[in-house]
């Protein structure tokens, strides 16, 4: 039996779909493009975050890999490895973990980095572009590769580098001034 995969014209239409599945997916040229799991160290690492900034905000506010951004451009949503909701999110996402553009942008995101060039260029440049468009004022990429931490902040509608933070360096955030969190307890000791 053939089966064909479905197309959808607008983002909207997409939110509709339903395949029953767990599966995650980018909305890229109108069609569905699955996502793979994270490897385990990307999961290690992004739930190491988890919890340092849980014990701040409290876990209601701090979402993981499932929780999607809807962005302009392609495609059409991403994935970030973690996100820090706003308080009024909350309510807002209890049907669907989508937090859509007409909605506030949330407050940090973090994606921590693939192994492998294109999974580089994404986070580093493709996902930059597309999370300063929707004006969230902070975005880490967490690089497991060198063990460093790039902090951007949104400053006059442009991400600007705060710094690039690694070994026993205490990550510096605006918007979370009461983090202390040496990178060193980021990473795993090998």
């Amino acid at each position: 039996m053939l089966t064909t995969k479905p197309r959808f014209q607008t983002f909207d239409e997409y939110l509709e779909y339903d395949d029953l599945s767990e599966k995650l997916y980018e909305l890229f040229n109108g069609e569905l493009i699955e996502m793979p799991p994270e490897s385990g160290l990307n999961f290690q690492i992004a739930n190491r975050l988890f919890f340092a900034f849980a014990s701040l905000v409290g876990t209601d506010r701090v979402r993981g890999q499932g929780l999607e951004l809807e962005v302009r451009g392609e495609p059409k949503n991403r994935y970030p490895d973690l996100t820090i909701i706003r308080e009024e999110h909350i309510q807002q996402l209890s049907q669907r973990n989508t937090l859509r553009l007409s909605m506030r942008p949330p407050l940090l995101v973090i994606e921590v980095v693939s192994p492998g060039e294109i999974q580089r260029e994404r986070d580093y440049i493709a996902k930059r572009v597309q999370y300063q468009d929707c004006q969230i004022p902070e975005y880490w990429i967490v690089d497991p590769q060198t063990q460093t931490i790039l902090i951007l902040e949104l400053m006059n509608q442009v991400y600007t580098e705060v710094d690039t933070f690694r070994n026993d360096d205490v990550l510096v955030s605006a918007n979370f001034p009461q983090l202390n969190l040496p990178v060193s307890q980021v990473f795993p000791n090998d």
